[in-house]
């Protein structure tokens, strides 16, 4: 089984429709900016934003954080959130899939509705540290 523990930063990321077209790259079409870190004592946090310097007008910048204990079985990393940016995933198991592609970790959330589109997210995670 790989070894998951460690500080890891974002290197890509792509967004496709349920009906399989691709979408812009999710976090400022290409400029996304993350880091998660995952102890060896099973807690983690993760951060994800548009990295973008300056946004076009009446654009939000894309963001999201949260924290819990995870599990990690060799195939999925399930995380129990207990703070996060976003109030709806306080308690909830983020649950993601997790493969390897040499000597990236690549994880697939569920998908979910993004700005009203249906989307498949898949992150690619550079490791930066051991912890």
């Amino acid at each position: 089984m790989q070894n998951v523990v460690g500080t890891w930063r974002l290197v890509r990321a792509t967004s496709t429709a349920a009906d399989g077209a691709t979408l812009p790259a999710p976090y400022g079409g290409g400029k996304g900016m993350g880091r998660v870190t995952l102890n060896g004592d099973g807690r983690m946090m993760a951060v994800l934003c548009d990295g973008r310097p300056t946004l076009p007008d009446r654009t939000a910048r894309e963001y999201t954080s949260y924290c819990g204990n995870f599990t990690f079985d060799g195939k999925q990393l399930i995380t129990r959130v207990d703070a996060a940016s976003d109030a709806r995933r306080l308690g909830t198991d983020q649950v993601r899939d997790v493969s390897f592609e040499g000597s990236l970790m690549v994880l697939r959330p569920p998908a979910k509705a993004y700005g009203g589109v249906v989307q498949q997210r898949v992150l690619y995670w550079e490791k930066v540290a051991e912890v």
